[in-house]
């Protein structure tokens, strides 16, 4: 029959979402996490963003990166649930005066805790700790956070060394805690 092949039922359509979106829903609930700073907001995001992709889905082509695909829907859900709750206010781009403020990068110890790293990160500037959290925890390549972004791939470059070197920074706090740093690098000299 002419066309057959090229229809599809709902349930064929249901099975292949299934397939291809479903297994992300915990790596997308946790960089809701990190974009919301709430669960109830986190799970309502990530509702989101699976019904806009399911409405979307015949745009999806199977086989392709779907993690990347569905994270581009959640930050661009996102940008729209943040510019309604700000009425887009003007602010200072704070990337340029922290750019001006680091002078170096300090060593990380060994014996930093998962909690002082994600107290860390939360004090990185929100920018970079984007950029720093798909590329160095969810493992996603430049183009594919410029694509998820939204910024050319210069941009996530320059705010991945940005906010790896800011989060240095905050752990360096953490590590002269702890003994560590100058004290300790003069008395292995």
């Amino acid at each position: 029959m002419f066309g057959i092949k090229w229809l599809e039922t709902k349930e064929d359509k249901w099975k292949d979402f299934e397939t291809e979106a479903m297994p992300h829903m915990a790596s997308l609930f946790r960089v809701a996490i990190w974009l919301t700073r709430n669960k109830d907001e986190a799970e309502d995001l990530v509702q989101e963003t699976f019904v806009q992709a399911l409405k979307s889905f015949h745009r999806y082509q199977i086989g392709t990166n779907c993690r990347a695909w569905m994270t581009t829907i959640m930050y661009n859900l996102n940008l729209k649930r943040l510019q309604k709750a700000r009425r887009m206010m003007i602010v200072d781009d704070p990337e340029e005066k922290l750019a001006e403020t680091l002078p170096f990068e300090p060593e990380i110890p060994q014996t930093v805790t998962d909690e002082e790293v994600i107290r860390a990160l939360e004090k990185v500037s929100e920018s970079f700790r984007q950029v720093v959290i798909l590329s160095d925890i969810e493992e996603f390549s430049y183009k594919e956070i410029s694509s998820i972004l939204g910024v050319p791939i210069g941009t996530v470059m320059s705010r991945l060394s940005r906010g790896r070197k800011a989060l240095r920074l905050e752990l360096a706090d953490y590590a002269r805690k702890y003994g560590f740093g100058d004290n300790q690098k003069n008395a292995a000299n």
